[in-house]
């Protein structure tokens, strides 16, 4: 559930960055000759119509309308006394309520006279939201437009680059304040969290591995869970709609903390070596995560994953992986810069810790 309040900070992304990001979008429509796009959004797919529009749902569903030209409808499934929220928070002309988002926006296709229509994620919604949208949009062709899109999200402007940085430090911080000698994980989980949303997060979701060297998994789980002599914990959080996920391990012997030094950079320079994941072939386990579309942390490549995605060059990334070294398990998680041309990839918020 979201615990925060989702305002849109115009100082940190201001109207002029959603401006360009929607002539970017009307631009790659024109050459495929889309009269218009179509984006779902729900309290899981935030981030394609949030990255349009700022608006990130707390509950329900919707659909964002761009036509070719003139204004941008969302529409959501919400109650009209909503209505006013909704517009103080998002940077969008024109905003409504109603029980059937597919219907309000078959509706204005319609008025827009939009003949061939775009759909982000077309195969994956919800059939009575297509048929709906379908049934009022005046004969419009509907077809599925996700490359075209994920083409567009996955090259981050300097906007996204630095909310990205702003919840990784968040993630960061928030970590630092466990200490590695609580005996009992709620502890450490209670204060992570709370850090977490005193310093802006909007969504905190913390997961554990309260005895490294005989689990390494991470589980939601209660505060009655003894820890191990090393543990780690993991906050995946929000700001501004921008997920992130870091991760510290803790250890009750302070002398084995320079374990976490060395594993952070073999993690390092596994990281620059992005989109090749070759330097991550000797890790117990890894993966990476991206937000292609329309999901904010969408796998793409790992040591579970049968058919990896490749990540676009320049793009924002979250990485994650258990190293052993010298016999023990160290888990770390950061968000990453992918590198281009003849720049290595690196990490946006470096997953190393102040001592205590």
């Amino acid at each position: 559930m979201r615990r925060g309040l989702i305002a849109w900070s115009k100082a940190e992304i201001p109207e002029s960055v959603f401006d360009a990001r929607l002539a970017r979008l009307r631009a790659a429509m024109a050459a495929e000759k889309l009269d218009a796009l179509v984006v779902y959004t729900n309290n899981t797919r935030t981030a394609g119509v949030s990255w349009l529009t700022a608006f990130v749902p707390y509950w329900a569903e919707g659909l964002l309308v761009v036509p070719l030209s003139g204004d941008p409808l969302l529409t959501m499934a919400f109650s009209n006394r909503i209505v006013g929220w909704g517009k103080d928070v998002s940077h969008v002309a024109r905003f409504e309520g109603g029980a059937r988002p597919g219907i309000a926006a078959g509706k204005y296709l319609a008025d827009c006279g939009a003949k061939h229509v775009g759909v982000v994620e077309f195969d994956s919604l919800r059939a009575a939201v297509v048929e709906d949208m379908a049934g009022n949009a005046g004969g419009a062709v509907l077809a599925d437009a996700t490359a075209l899109f994920e083409n567009i999200r996955t090259k981050p402007d300097s906007a996204e680059i630095a909310l990205i940085t702003k919840a990784g430090i968040i993630g960061q911080r928030a970590l630092s304040l466990a200490t590695g000698t609580e005996t009992m994980i709620g502890e450490a989980l209670a204060a992570v969290d709370h850090e977490s949303r005193l310093l802006g997060a909007e969504e905190v979701y913390m997961a554990a591995a309260p005895d490294l060297d005989r689990d390494p998994r991470f589980r939601r789980m209660e505060g009655t869970v003894e820890t191990g002599r090393s543990f780690a914990l993991r906050a995946t959080l929000a700001y501004k709609g921008h997920w992130v996920r870091v991760t510290r391990t803790y250890f009750r012997d302070k002398a084995d903390e320079a374990l976490a030094d060395r594993a952070a950079a073999r993690f390092a320079a596994a990281v620059a070596g992005l989109p090749s994941a070759d330097g991550f072939k000797d890790f117990r386990s890894w993966n990476v995560e991206a937000c292609r579309v329309t999901q904010p942390l969408d796998p793409m490549m790992g040591s579970q994953i049968d058919e990896p995605r490749a990540l676009a060059p320049g793009s924002i990334a979250n990485a994650q992986a258990l190293i052993t070294i010298d016999g023990r398990t160290i888990a770390l998680a950061a968000p990453i810069l992918v590198g281009r041309e003849a720049f290595p990839s690196g990490f946006l918020v470096a997953p190393v810790f102040g001592r205590r």
